[in-house]
């Protein structure tokens, strides 16, 4: 898993924008000007931080030893995924969508995509 196809991931989801709000280090990925995904630049392993349920947040950091809390994020709300292989990508992905319909769905209260 690289950086690009996470990225082309992410930025398929409907009105999804590319930032880099804090600097050309972290790519910062928003709906509605609110951020859903940050994946440093340049790592290896890649890792994206999403945001979560609280209540799902814990049990996938307790499920998963490569879900950590949000890095330089609100620990609750936020996890940070190291893209070792160990999660499938069809498992990261809905992550990701999970993420994103918190995010994009804050004004209707209904997810956006299913």
């Amino acid at each position: 898993m690289n950086h690009k196809q996470v990225e082309e991931y992410v930025l398929s989801m409907p009105n999804a924008k590319l930032d880099y709000p804090f600097g050309e280090d972290v790519a910062v990925y928003k709906v509605n000007d609110k951020m859903f995904a940050l994946i440093p630049e340049g790592k290896d392993p890649v890792s994206i931080s999403l945001k979560c349920d609280p209540q799902l947040s814990i049990i996938l950091r307790e499920k998963y030893e490569t879900v950590l809390a949000g890095y330089h994020l609100n620990k609750k709300h936020w996890n940070t995924i190291l893209l070792t292989g160990q999660l499938p990508w069809e498992e990261v992905q809905g992550f990701i969508l999970h993420s994103y319909n918190l995010v994009a769905s804050i004004d209707t209260h209904t997810p956006i995509i299913k």
